[in-house]
């Protein structure tokens, strides 16, 4: 299995090479990362420089020494497709490199990525600590399935960092939230979590799915980044994949009492612990284990094809999200003025706390494609609108090139009971759109004839 995310088959040549010096040194912008990122540069064989997709389960063995050593973690190389794929590890490398990260490991699903995050560090006793403000499906996740593993989840709300501190204990291994909590759509204090986290010696863990490269959870003092990789960096809604980025500044190492999950040792790699395993290979203990540990045993596994989709839609994100942008921001003003409409939900709008975040941690004037809205008329007038779209999809997702529609409370946010649909910043009336990249004048007509009918 791959012990950290090795270079592709390239030729080592002056001209060609894959190391960090040379070219790669003035690759410094999202958009040249998003295409040239890693150490992938063409296909050795072929010549090709679009990364081969790698369609089999195993890997020829490099004789029985150099088995023995894959297998105890002591050299890099891939075994087997569900733990590790060269195509798999190029979308890995570029992945780390855009996100600023030490290391990155793709899964099948961004429920995966959220599971995985959390299960690396806690086990039954444990507990989190995470912001409500959650997409209902990691809702469900950390209040019922986590619930039944043992481990508790305590929300907490996020315009409040020092709540993290008051519901952390010894048994807290980790903080969570979401960047930019879909669908509450108010910014998360990422910094002054981190800081409060540092101070008991708990990673935050961030899920950036709604603001790849709008927000840079890692430059603020996030430990770990989980995404759904279905949505912005698919780009397209052809693929279902997740990822979860390792910052590697977080110091494993110096928390034994807090970690055992990398401080005890583990019996299926011979009594060796992971802070011993990834200092002999000197690598980063939480995200090997990842792979080394869950990703082994329980086999979430990213397929190559899907890999292989991911990295075009990462080649086009930087250009994809500006126009995302624009036309969000001419939905969003469009709907503030409309007479149906009680509230827009959009950073670009909020005051107080929650639009001092958006300023400090949204880039360059972006403010994310979702913008929320609800309705004066409530319930039955949000299903109304739905039902009387015509050119945005009624579908459970965000970040497709489409433009998109979803009543929350009758769907991703059914399982809630009432109190924690309104925890989420779910109401009856609310509706959340996810702004595709059609002309902007397009999408607002269709808006504009569903609330018309609603």
């Amino acid at each position: 299995m791959t012990i950290h995310n090795p270079p592709s088959p390239v030729p080592e040549t002056p001209a060609q090479s894959s190391g960090t010096s040379g070219p790669r040194s003035l690759r410094r912008h999202p958009e040249t990362i998003a295409l040239h990122g890693g150490s992938f540069r063409f296909d050795p064989v072929s010549g090709a420089v679009a990364v081969p997709i790698y369609q089999t389960t195993s890997f020829q063995l490099p004789g029985t020494e150099g088995a023995d050593k894959l297998f105890a973690l002591e050299a890099a190389g891939h075994l087997y497709t569900r733990v590790s794929n060269p195509t798999q590890d190029a979308f890995e490398q570029r992945l780390a490199e855009l996100e600023s990260g030490a290391a990155a490991l793709a899964l099948a699903s961004g429920q995966a990525a959220s599971a995985f995050a959390i299960l690396n560090l806690a086990r039954a006793g444990d507990n989190i600590v995470s912001a409500a403000g959650l997409y209902g499906g990691t809702w469900a996740l950390f209040a019922a399935t986590l619930k039944s593993f043992g481990i508790e989840t305590r929300f907490v709300d996020a315009a409040d960092p020092e709540a993290f501190a008051r519901a952390t204990d010894d048994r807290t291994r980790a903080y969570y939230a979401e960047s930019l909590p879909n669908p509450k759509l108010e910014v998360f204090p990422i910094a002054e979590v981190a800081e409060v986290g540092r101070r008991f010696g708990i990673p935050l863990i961030v899920d950036n799915t709604a603001a790849p490269l709008v927000i840079r959870p890692l430059e603020h003092g996030a430990a770990i980044v989980v995404y759904s990789t279905t949505k912005y960096i698919g780009g397209h809604g052809t693929s279902i994949g997740g990822a979860i980025v390792d910052g590697g500044t977080f110091p494993w190492k110096d928390l034994a009492n807090r970690f055992p999950t990398l401080h005890e040792p583990d019996p299926s790699y011979h009594g060796k612990t992971w802070i011993e395993k990834a200092a002999a290979i000197d690598f980063h203990p939480y995200i090997l284990r990842v792979r080394a540990v869950l990703l082994r045993d329980i086999g979430a596994a990213i397929s190559p094809q899907n890999a292989f989709q991911f990295i075009q839609g990462l080649e086009t994100l930087p250009l994809r999200l500006r126009q995302h942008n624009e036309n969000a921001v001419k939905v969003a003003e469009f709907l503030k003025n409309h007479p149906k409409v009680s509230r827009v939900i959009f950073p670009k709008f909020q005051t107080g706390a929650a639009g001092e975040r958006a300023e400090k941690y949204l880039r360059n004037g972006y403010y994310g494609a979702l913008v929320g809205f609800e309705l004066r008329d409530g319930r039955e007038a949000g299903r109304s609108f739905i039902d009387n779209l015509q050119l945005l999809y009624h579908v459970a997702n965000i970040g497709d090139a489409r433009s998109l529609a979803i009543h929350p409370s009758t769907t991703t946010h059914s399982q809630l009971t009432a109190e924690e649909q309104l925890a989420t910043g779910v109401t009856p009336g609310y509706v959340r759109l996810s702004i595709g990249l059609e002309h902007w004048e397009d999408i607002v007509a269709d808006i504009a004839q569903a609330l018309e009918a609603a």
